[in-house]
């Protein structure tokens, strides 16, 4: 599985970086590549333009659909391991709506507290909020009821939808263009210093999960075991919820909502893998990154000369699997409880 999600993924690369409005060759954008980490050799492309093309346009957008894939499926692995249910992703019980409300404030507001980094520390700060909000909620006894879960994603979701829409309405027409950009989602217009800021935080994020791992794992085994074993649950829950936060919200930042990422991936690898975090989570930052550049692939050229969003390809896939998965759990379990 992961070799092939691996060939997947290189593959995509070479042809996202290829296919578009200016056709570019495979062997020349593997030159191009090799050349930009010092390799000369004699299938980089002579042509100015094409360089400048791949190396500000595609390499970055590519880059950045890498990246924010990988991020937001180990978001969701780490979320459903905290929350201990298959149902719980950041873009479904309304983190991602939580993000995008926070940026979309710092843009209409012109909130700058943060520099050059406010509208991704909004974002942060929002899907901090909605995933505490989420949390506190849907915890009773020690258990995540999946109901409240469920129910309290919708609501953070429609207060997310509502307060982008009193957003719009109270900003100006440019503010109206970058939260229209946070609904739909895009990798449009990636740039170098923003996939630097994600790389930084989507790295070192995923490093700490994995780090986390096998006290996930024992976690699994209930709440009471897993303190009799030495695991700090409230501790290990706080810090996993800031992580899934961090991991969420600078991913929004930059590209605007993309549902469901972290709901597909982590359950697609569990099914195929196993359970083990370790496992999980690695071969959720694959199978995430593969995932979201064969989507931005495709909102790229399904349209000729139209750059369809991405967001709205995750979803169209991502809602049938998460009415398969609740029917699935349901048959299982002969209902909610």
């Amino acid at each position: 599985m992961i070799a092939a999600a691996a060939a997947l993924l290189v593959s995509g690369v070479v042809l996202s970086a290829s296919l578009g409005q200016l056709p570019i060759g495979p062997a020349q954008v593997v030159g191009s590549l090799a050349r930009a980490i010092g390799i000369d050799n004699g299938a980089a492309p002579d042509d100015r333009l094409i360089e400048q093309t791949l190396r500000q346009i595609r390499f970055p957008r590519v880059a950045m659909s890498l990246l924010v894939g990988a991020t937001l499926a180990v978001a969701g692995g780490v979320m459903q391991a905290v929350f201990g249910n298959p149902l719980a992703e950041p873009g479904v019980v309304g983190v991602s709506s939580g993000a995008a409300l926070g940026a979309a404030a710092a843009i209409t507001f012109g909130l700058s507290a943060f520099g050059g980094w406010s509208i991704a520390a909004f974002a942060f700060l929002g899907s901090l909020a909605a995933t505490l909000v989420v949390y506190a909620t849907a915890r009773a006894q020690g258990r995540t009821e999946i109901v409240t879960l469920l129910l309290t994603g919708i609501a953070v979701n429609a207060f997310g939808g509502a307060g982008l829409a009193l957003l719009m309405f109270l900003g100006d027409t440019q503010s109206r263009e970058q939260i229209v950009f946070w609904q739909l989602g895009s990798m449009n217009g990636s740039r170098w210093d923003e996939v630097l800021v994600v790389a930084v935080v989507g790295i070192a994020a995923t490093a700490i999960a994995v780090v986390l791992a096998r006290q996930y794992d024992l976690l699994a085994l209930g709440d009471r075991t897993a303190a009799h074993l030495g695991v700090k649950v409230e501790r290990l829950r706080i810090l996993s919820v800031v992580l899934v936060a961090l991991m969420t919200g600078v991913g929004v930042a930059f590209v605007g909502i993309i549902a469901f990422v972290g709901l597909v991936v982590p359950h697609l690898v569990r099914m195929l893998l196993g359970p083990s975090h370790r496992t999980l989570l690695i071969a959720s930052a694959l199978g995430g990154a593969t995932l979201l550049v064969w989507a931005d692939l495709l909102a790229r050229t399904l349209v000729p000369a139209a750059d369809m969003p991405i967001g709205m390809l995750t979803s169209l896939v991502g809602g049938p699997f998460f009415y398969w998965l609740i029917s699935r759990n349901r048959r299982r379990s002969g209902g909610w409880a």
